[in-house]
């Protein structure tokens, strides 16, 4: 049998609180979420929040179930839900990295787990960030199965705290999608982005800052916040209600480095993707902030998503069934570019 000694060198106690971690706030934030977390549960899981370890039954209906995972985080965009002490909706925009992310292989989001780290664990704070986790898994139809929360005294400033996301998918090995037989000819369709998502905060912030811009600001009838701080689009039950209808042959997920970086990681070396500028509709936040910030076509195009959150390259004849399929989602969309055959010297991108 253990035993500790009660022999102390001076008269002070110490304690974890002292230290600066407290067990009964991490308990209570524990109890806090539980109900959201029971919202998102599939049948498929087996265990609640709590445990050591996530339990999750693959569905026998599988053939030859391939899992595929996805990490990501929400980046400076946390700065600025610190500035206006926003915290509801930054969970959805992690949820939204990830899941998107492993929705371009065709993968059905499973489940999800969260690391929330902070210096000081604000009870009330968190709870309103997990929320937002849970609506966002709702939003993808995947299970909030677990997570971590870390109270590191010192390692973060006061008030704040840091985000990171982990989602397992699955998909039949034979209808991963893979973007290995796009051809020339085929169609580059675009779904509208809700904003910014969550990319390229380190320039809106520096827009902000260097023309002293009030976040309170009338923006299009709204507040500027509002606009900016609006949560990424979740494409998941939209993608998978078109991939039971027709063979998707590619996906993109436009995050960091746009339409140009993000198209070329699903296309053949071959081809390429020419995109016409004036298809969709661009939400007057670009416009405005390269305006703001004197930004130059190429750097938006590489930096913002431009108002396209989601690619989908699929062949002519497939088009019409297409467009109506994902409008019945809910989803705004646009015949936005088409594939050709690629020089050796041409970018795998072009906007014109």
């Amino acid at each position: 049998m253990t035993s500790f000694s009660t022999n102390y060198p001076n008269e002070t106690q110490l304690s974890y609180r002292d230290a600066g971690v407290d067990i009964d706030a991490g308990d209570r934030l524990v109890e806090n979420i539980k109900p959201f977390a029971k919202r998102t549960l599939r049948p498929e899981v087996l265990n609640g929040i709590g445990g050591f370890g996530a339990l999750f039954e693959i569905s026998r209906h599988y053939q030859n179930p391939v899992l595929v995972s996805g990490t990501d985080g929400v980046g400076t965009k946390l700065k600025l839900a610190f500035q206006l002490d926003r915290h509801d909706s930054i969970g959805i925009d992690l949820v939204a990295m990830s899941v998107n992310d492993i929705l371009v292989q065709g993968a059905e989001p499973l489940f999800f787990l969260d690391y929330f780290a902070c210096g000081k664990l604000n009870v009330e704070t968190a709870t309103a960030v997990i929320s937002g986790i849970a609506k966002g898994c709702e939003l993808a139809g995947c299970a909030l199965i677990g997570g971590e929360t870390a109270e590191m005294p010192g390692m973060y400033s006061p008030e704040e705290y840091d985000l990171a996301g982990f989602a397992v998918g699955i998909v039949e090995k034979e209808r991963i999608v893979t973007g290995s037989n796009i051809q020339e000819g085929d169609i580059v369709l675009g779904l509208a982005s809700s904003g910014a998502h969550s990319n390229g905060y380190s320039l809106i912030r520096k827009v902000i800052e260097n023309n002293r811009i009030s976040l309170s600001m009338d923006f299009q009838g709204e507040k500027l916040a509002d606009s900016i701080m609006r949560p990424t689009r979740i494409y998941v039950k939209a993608i998978l209600e078109l991939i039971k209808q027709l063979p998707v042959k590619g996906l993109a997920h436009i995050t960091g480095g746009g339409l140009v970086e993000n198209i070329p990681r699903v296309l053949p070396n071959h081809v390429m993707a020419i995109l016409h500028k004036d298809s969709w509709q661009m939400p007057p936040l670009f416009p405005w902030l390269q305006q703001q910030g004197n930004v130059a076509d190429h750097e938006m195009a590489r930096v913002f998503n431009c108002g396209i959150g989601m690619v989908v390259i699929i062949a002519p004849g497939d088009v019409d069934v297409a467009l109506q399929s994902l409008r019945a989602s809910g989803e705004t969309v646009w015949q936005i570019g088409e594939i050709k055959l690629r020089k050796a010297n041409q970018a795998a991108t072009i906007i014109v």
